[in-house]
């Protein structure tokens, strides 16, 4: 904001824009993974990523970092349906959470990167540093094999069983496994579903409900402005913006990390609840912590009015005041730890759980045929809910800092209610086995 004078406005726009990107990106994801396969597609993002950091190191004006912004934006909107997806068909059921979870590690991992050193390094150089891992992923999708299920959709059965071979182990038997990818597509080819308005129909309404519901909620729990500004709502509790995003950084790896045991020891269903119900109350302490803040001024305030109205009583209302400006430091310093508490208590439960989770689920239970568009639309509804709260926040933080924790520590507690009600577990279960049981294929 500094370097090229940004209002807010506008500074929000570059950093919402990204997400503005990610629509367009979750509406192309789903259809070109189905045309060119996954490794192709990851191909694509990691071109997307890395034309949008070089017009950020090298941008001379505003509009080149938002369109670097946008260019990221659209590469994150296919990674997202894709990194999830790819990693549901090429591993066994009995570990496939892990490696989700995993990926979502590697996810918090960058994130802890950016925020640990972005205080201590010109942004120019930091969007240097964020360049390099696409350069490294590029490289590394020439040594994986695409996916069984992709090339058992397309009809490439040799090279079905070649790909779980490889992946498998060169001595592993994949014939049954082969054998039920084979079936599994054959059973779903006879289905309708390749359009994007199949996805409306009886039979699809299960999964479709619990994908989009589920991204929906999450994004409106408030991780987008969180993430985005957590440095803007470190400072406006009082609390050192750099210190407090260095611990936020740190403890997020830990708690990342504890997401690739849980995921599979727990399931999916109750992490997915654990994790919500934390970052609710995370929320709920910010808010109330910003509540004080605001009740301190307006009772400071209201007294400094009495006091120069009512002159009568100008020597009780002074004491008063004095003793009140003698604990003044008390309420400031307790609205700064519940904010930094609550702040904390979020992220290290949307890391843990609660923003991998979902991805985990959709890319669980959507069957083959209706993958691309259904996971198109569900990345698409991540992303235009991610992008409507990383652009109000700035305003609504301004407006009433209290009021906009205590909406998303509501929506936050509605994704627990969803989950219990809605969300079934997929832990040990076969891709096949889960989307049978969501879809109405009789």
């Amino acid at each position: 904001m500094d370097d090229l004078g940004l209002s807010i406005a506008e500074y929000s726009v570059f950093a919402s824009i990204m997400t503005f990107g990610g629509m367009i990106g979750a509406l192309i994801s789903g259809k070109v993974a189905d045309i060119f396969g996954r490794r192709v597609t990851m191909w694509l993002l990691d071109l997307f990523f890395i034309l949008g950091w070089c017009s950020i190191i090298f941008g001379k004006r505003a509009w080149w970092l938002d369109a670097g912004r946008l260019l990221m934006g659209v590469g994150s909107g296919i990674q997202l349906y894709v990194a999830p997806i790819y990693i549901s068909e090429v591993t066994p059921k009995n570990i496939r959470g892990c490696f989700a979870a995993a990926a979502s590690f590697t996810l918090t991992l960058g994130f802890s990167l950016a925020y640990y050193i972005g205080n201590n390094m010109n942004w120019r150089t930091l969007a240097l540093v964020g360049a390099s891992p696409c350069f490294i992923q590029v490289l590394g999708v020439f040594f994986i094999p695409e996916s069984p299920r992709w090339l058992s959709k397309i009809g490439l059965e040799e090279e079905v069983e070649a790909s779980l071979q490889r992946l498998r182990g060169g001595n592993a038997d994949i014939s049954t496994e082969a054998a039920e990818i084979r079936d599994y597509t054959k059973t779903v080819r006879q289905l309708s579903g390749s359009d994007f308005m199949d996805l409306f129909s009886r039979k699809y309404a299960r999964p479709l409900i619990v994908g989009t519901g589920l991204m929906a909620l999450v994004q409106f729990g408030g991780n987008s402005g969180i993430s985005s500004f957590a440095s803007s709502i470190f400072r406006a509790a009082g609390c050192s913006a750099d210190s407090a995003s260095r611990v936020m950084a740190v403890l997020q790896l830990p708690f990342a990390a504890m997401s690739i045991i849980l995921t599979e020891k727990a399931g999916r269903r109750l992490l997915m609840m654990i994790t919500s119900a934390g970052a609710c109350l995370g929320c709920f302490l910010s808010a109330l912590g910003f509540l004080l803040k605001v009740l301190n001024l307006v009772i400071n305030r209201i007294l400094q009015f009495v006091c120069h109205t009512f002159v009568v009583v100008m020597f009780i209302i002074s004491m008063i005041l004095l003793y009140h400006e003698l604990d003044y430091h008390q309420p400031a310093e307790l609205t700064s730890s519940m904010v930094f508490t609550g702040i904390l208590l979020f992220s290290v439960s949307f890391t843990m759980g609660m923003g991998g989770t979902p991805w985990i689920i959709m890319s669980e239970i959507l069957t083959i045929n209706i993958k691309g568009s259904a996971g198109s639309f569900i990345a698409l509804v991540n992303c235009f809910t991610s992008w409507i709260v990383s652009y109000a926040f700035n305003f609504l933080f301004q407006w009433n800092a209290a009021g906009i924790f205590f909406l998303f520590s509501f929506f936050c507690g509605s994704v627990v209610v969803f989950v219990a009600m809605l969300v079934p577990e997929t832990k040990g279960r076969t891709l096949e086995e889960i989307q049978a049981s969501m879809t109405l294929l009789q």
